[in-house]
């Protein structure tokens, strides 16, 4: 039980820190697609505007799907859902559309910069979300232990 208590904490701080990484990267996304990257789109072959605009849209996606998933959270973490509910499969971590690394070289090097990020913060709270689904493992003998000593004090 002292071991749940002093997660909630860590997992509170973990899911405002990644809910603060997801929204300035939204809100720099934004910027460039709708606005900053306008011209370096309007400088590549007719082929690579169509791709910009693609990923672009991916970009959205991953970021819509993580952030809807950190609400979720933070949800539980408030008391508005339980952890039962905020795993039934319309609340997990929706599937980031991929991106072909052809594709990418041929992009600005902003508009790759959002492309990695985006895929990379969707990867780590991909880990939290099938983390919350999987099994319980069997605890190594010196977690065994530890949780033996914490009971007995």
């Amino acid at each position: 039980m002292a071991q749940l208590l002093d997660a909630e904490p860590m997992q509170r701080r973990l899911i405002d820190s990644f809910y603060m990484e997801a929204m300035v990267l939204a809100d720099e996304a934004r910027h460039y697609f709708d606005e900053g990257g306008r011209i370096e789109r309007e400088s590549l072959a007719p082929i690579d505007r169509v791709a910009f605009s693609c990923e672009s849209l991916k970009v959205t996606t991953r970021l819509m799907h993580v952030i809807a998933w950190l609400l979720t959270q933070r949800a539980v973490i408030a008391g508005e859902l339980t952890q039962g509910e905020a795993t039934e499969p319309s609340r997990r971590l929706g599937a980031a559309p991929t991106t072909e690394g052809e594709v990418i070289e041929a992009l600005p090097e902003r508009a790759r910069a959002m492309i990695v990020a985006s895929s990379d913060l969707h990867r780590r709270v991909e880990r939290l979300d099938r983390l919350q689904v999987a099994e319980p493992t069997t605890n190594s003998p010196a977690r065994s232990m530890l949780d033996r000593l914490a009971t007995a004090f």
